[in-house]
Protein backbone atom coordinates (compact mmCIF):
# COMPACT_ATOMS: atom_id res chain seq x y z
CA UNK A 1 0.00 0.00 0.00
CA UNK A 2 1.14 3.42 -0.75
CA UNK A 3 0.68 6.54 1.44
CA UNK A 4 0.89 9.91 0.34
CA UNK A 5 2.28 12.15 3.31
CA UNK A 6 4.12 15.60 3.53
CA UNK A 7 7.96 15.15 4.32
CA UNK A 8 9.48 15.98 7.22
CA UNK A 9 13.58 16.84 7.88
CA UNK A 10 13.48 13.33 8.32
CA UNK A 11 12.94 12.42 5.20
CA UNK A 12 15.50 14.53 3.26
CA UNK A 13 18.33 11.62 3.01
CA UNK A 14 15.53 9.62 1.23
CA UNK A 15 14.51 11.92 -0.74
CA UNK A 16 17.83 12.61 -1.85
CA UNK A 17 18.46 8.78 -2.69
CA UNK A 18 14.82 8.77 -4.75
CA UNK A 19 16.08 11.71 -6.87
CA UNK A 20 20.00 11.10 -7.40
CA UNK A 21 19.63 9.08 -10.76
CA UNK A 22 16.94 11.96 -12.15
CA UNK A 23 19.90 14.76 -11.09
CA UNK A 24 22.99 12.56 -12.51
CA UNK A 25 21.00 12.20 -15.58
CA UNK A 26 20.34 16.24 -15.99
CA UNK A 27 16.35 15.62 -15.56
CA UNK A 28 15.69 17.47 -12.57
CA UNK A 29 18.34 19.78 -10.81
CA UNK A 30 20.58 19.07 -8.31
CA UNK A 31 19.72 20.69 -4.79
CA UNK A 32 21.67 20.41 -1.34
CA UNK A 33 20.37 19.29 1.58
CA UNK A 34 19.98 22.47 3.21
CA UNK A 35 17.83 23.52 -0.17
CA UNK A 36 15.64 20.62 0.62
CA UNK A 37 15.36 21.72 4.24
CA UNK A 38 14.28 25.07 3.16
CA UNK A 39 12.03 23.95 1.63
CA UNK A 40 10.77 20.78 2.55
CA UNK A 41 6.98 21.82 3.49
CA UNK A 42 6.61 21.94 -0.03
CA UNK A 43 7.78 17.91 -0.67
CA UNK A 44 4.24 15.63 -1.29
CA UNK A 45 5.87 12.03 -1.05
CA UNK A 46 4.81 8.37 -2.05
CA UNK A 47 5.86 6.10 1.01
CA UNK A 48 5.63 2.12 0.56
CA UNK A 49 6.53 0.19 3.25
CA UNK A 50 8.91 3.48 4.69
CA UNK A 51 10.53 3.54 1.87
CA UNK A 52 10.02 7.16 -0.05
CA UNK A 53 8.90 6.03 -3.80
CA UNK A 54 7.46 9.06 -5.33
CA UNK A 55 8.17 12.90 -4.47
CA UNK A 56 7.43 15.99 -6.35
CA UNK A 57 7.30 19.95 -4.26
CA UNK A 58 4.95 22.77 -5.16
CA UNK A 59 6.77 25.65 -5.11
CA UNK A 60 4.76 29.01 -4.83
CA UNK A 61 6.00 31.77 -6.83
CA UNK A 62 3.38 34.44 -6.62
CA UNK A 63 0.14 34.75 -4.32
CA UNK A 64 -1.66 32.82 -7.32
CA UNK A 65 0.68 30.99 -9.00
CA UNK A 66 3.21 27.93 -8.17
CA UNK A 67 4.68 25.30 -10.01
CA UNK A 68 5.25 21.69 -9.92
CA UNK A 69 8.55 20.40 -9.95
CA UNK A 70 11.36 17.31 -8.71
CA UNK A 71 8.63 15.18 -9.49
CA UNK A 72 10.04 11.65 -9.76
CA UNK A 73 8.65 8.07 -9.17
CA UNK A 74 10.80 5.13 -8.29
CA UNK A 75 12.14 2.78 -11.11
CA UNK A 76 9.80 -0.06 -11.50
CA UNK A 77 6.81 1.72 -10.11
CA UNK A 78 6.29 4.15 -12.86
CA UNK A 79 3.50 3.82 -15.09
CA UNK A 80 1.10 2.52 -11.83
CA UNK A 81 -0.66 6.43 -11.31
CA UNK A 82 1.48 7.15 -8.72
CA UNK A 83 3.16 10.40 -10.09
CA UNK A 84 -0.61 11.64 -11.19
CA UNK A 85 -1.55 10.53 -7.36
CA UNK A 86 0.83 12.79 -6.20
CA UNK A 87 0.34 15.78 -9.40
CA UNK A 88 -2.94 15.38 -7.63
CA UNK A 89 -2.40 16.16 -4.22
CA UNK A 90 -0.21 18.83 -5.24
CA UNK A 91 -3.47 20.57 -6.71
CA UNK A 92 -5.44 19.92 -4.10
CA UNK A 93 -3.07 21.85 -1.83
CA UNK A 94 -3.15 24.76 -4.50
CA UNK A 95 -6.54 24.86 -4.06
CA UNK A 96 -6.44 24.97 -0.42
CA UNK A 97 -3.54 27.46 -0.46
CA UNK A 98 -5.75 29.79 -2.63
CA UNK A 99 -3.65 29.59 -6.13
CA UNK A 100 -5.21 30.09 -9.47
CA UNK A 101 -2.88 28.18 -11.80
CA UNK A 102 0.16 25.94 -11.52
CA UNK A 103 2.75 25.85 -13.60
CA UNK A 104 5.49 23.07 -14.95
CA UNK A 105 8.33 22.64 -16.74
CA UNK A 106 9.00 18.91 -17.96
CA UNK A 107 10.39 16.42 -20.56
CA UNK A 108 6.92 14.60 -20.13
CA UNK A 109 4.33 16.77 -21.70
CA UNK A 110 1.71 14.04 -22.33
CA UNK A 111 2.17 12.97 -18.62
CA UNK A 112 0.85 16.62 -17.52
CA UNK A 113 -1.83 16.89 -20.36
CA UNK A 114 -3.31 13.75 -18.79
CA UNK A 115 -3.88 16.17 -15.75
CA UNK A 116 -5.57 18.52 -17.74
CA UNK A 117 -2.48 20.96 -18.21
CA UNK A 118 -1.77 22.59 -21.31
CA UNK A 119 0.92 23.90 -23.13
CA UNK A 120 1.92 27.37 -22.60
CA UNK A 121 5.06 29.74 -24.50
CA UNK A 122 8.21 29.36 -21.77
CA UNK A 123 8.39 33.35 -22.02
CA UNK A 124 5.16 33.74 -20.22
CA UNK A 125 6.66 31.74 -17.06
CA UNK A 126 7.87 34.18 -14.15
CA UNK A 127 11.30 36.03 -14.71
CA UNK A 128 11.78 35.22 -10.97
CA UNK A 129 11.88 30.82 -11.81
CA UNK A 130 14.64 31.43 -14.43
CA UNK A 131 16.99 33.72 -12.67
CA UNK A 132 15.86 30.99 -9.30
CA UNK A 133 16.37 27.72 -10.72
CA UNK A 134 17.06 27.69 -14.74
CA UNK A 135 20.13 29.46 -14.36
CA UNK A 136 21.63 26.12 -12.45
CA UNK A 137 20.37 23.91 -14.72
CA UNK A 138 23.48 22.30 -17.65
CA UNK A 139 21.00 22.72 -20.52
CA UNK A 140 20.78 26.35 -20.07
CA UNK A 141 20.28 28.89 -21.78
CA UNK A 142 18.62 26.10 -24.58
CA UNK A 143 16.05 24.70 -22.78
CA UNK A 144 14.44 21.55 -24.32
CA UNK A 145 11.74 21.21 -21.69
CA UNK A 146 8.05 21.52 -21.92
CA UNK A 147 6.15 24.35 -20.28
CA UNK A 148 2.43 23.53 -19.21
CA UNK A 149 -0.06 25.63 -17.21
CA UNK A 150 -3.58 24.26 -15.21
CA UNK A 151 -6.08 26.63 -13.79
CA UNK A 152 -7.39 25.54 -10.25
Amino acid sequence: MIIYRKATLNDICGIQKLVHDEVINGIILPRSDDEVATNIRSYTLAVQNDEIVGLSALHIHAPHLAEVRSIVVKCGLRGRGIGAQIVKKLLEEGRFLGLKQIFTLTYKKEFFEKLSFKEIPKESLPISKIWADCIKCRHFPICDETALIVDI
